[in-house]
């Protein structure tokens, strides 16, 4: 069987990192295109981190496409220096000279998936604006794409941007909804619910850089500090937390492992009346043959948490040495 063909929609926050190089590594994916939005930073600084990553990773040959800067509400974006540092790269900051222009050659998407007719899967672990505006503009294209996948929302677990919603989904609720209604397959939902208990440890990202600076692997030796500080910033908040929630790195392992992931098809809807419910998800999970006339879509419930560490710490021991950079 060949290896999942994969568009990468992401804001470059440190999780996103941890997933774009488990992805990059990955005997079972091929990253075919990255798709850089605003989120969790800026799209200029997106940008700018996919430029930095290509080149210490030597994957330069991966294209990019520039995705949104602002959201479908119309609102300003807000951004987490404080969880995912001034660059989203936690204290690194790389060099003036990875700052790139601004491209728009969003359009350009329309030719992977031609290209990958029927096998080309989109995984977004970011804002969901860029999703949302490929089924806009191109909803025949649409129709060629084999799967979907996306890290966000909280329908069983507290929210964490406020008490009841997700990032992903409260930075632009509209978006979500245009993806699920007008989804022509059942999209994977992955949400805090399971992403919550992916934690990577203190000691396995020590033991991991113990690994790197051995074999001097200068790919695998930015993750500690990227991790220390995404550590730091949860640890502040919730003293008892005994690691780093790995939210993009699960979604990505689960459309890499479907079986090895709980997913329920439910009625799924966000909401987006203005007001302290802004960006929740709902899900009708009700025992009932009438559930509620939603979209149904399939959000995951659980996962073997030992299995995704094993392959997680397998996947980043497995970088190769890039003594060129």
């Amino acid at each position: 069987m060949g290896k999942k063909k994969l568009l990468f929609f992401s804001d470059f926050g440190v999780d996103d990192i941890l997933a774009v190089l488990y992805a990059f590594f990955s005997t079972k994916i091929d990253m075919v295109g990255i798709v850089v939005d605003y989120g969790n930073i800026s799209k200029e600084n997106a940008l700018r981190n996919v430029r930095f990553l290509k080149k210490l990773t030597g994957k330069e040959n991966i294209p990019a496409f520039g995705g949104a800067a602002v959201p479908l509400t119309g609102k300003s974006p807000t951004y987490y220096p404080d969880i995912h540092g001034p660059a989203g790269l936690g204290p690194i900051v790389p060099s003036p000279d990875m700052f790139t222009f601004d491209f728009e050659n969003f359009y350009e998407i329309n030719s992977l998936i031609k290209k990958y007719e029927n096998e080309i899967i989109l995984f977004c672990s970011g804002r969901l604006s860029s999703l949302a505006t490929m089924f806009i503009l191109y909803p025949e294209m649409m129709k060629k794409v084999k799967d979907i996948y996306i890290m966000g929302g909280a329908f069983h677990s507290p929210g964490n941007v406020t008490p009841k919603a997700e990032a992903n989904f409260y930075s632009d609720p509209y978006a979500v909804n245009l993806i699920l209604e007008q989804s022509p397959i059942k999209t994977h939902i992955v949400p805090l619910d399971v992403t919550s208990h992916a934690i990577l440890t203190p000691q396995m990202v020590n033991d991991l850089d113990r690994y790197y600076r051995l074999t001097n692997n200068q790919v695998g030796m930015i993750i500690k500090p990227m991790v220390d500080f995404y550590y730091r910033f949860y640890k502040s908040r919730s003293p008892q937390i005994e690691g780093s929630p790995m939210h993009d790195l699960l979604a990505l392992w689960s459309l890499e492992n479907r079986e090895k992931i709980v997913f329920e098809p439910v009625p799924v809807r966000i909401l987006v009346e203005e007001g302290e419910g802004f960006g929740q998800s709902l899900g009708d999970f009700r025992n009932i043959l009438m559930k509620a006339s939603w979209p149904v879509h399939y959000v995951a419930k659980e996962f073997d948490y030992s299995q995704f560490i094993s392959q997680v710490i397998q996947t980043f021991k497995s970088i190769p040495i890039n003594h060129e950079h």
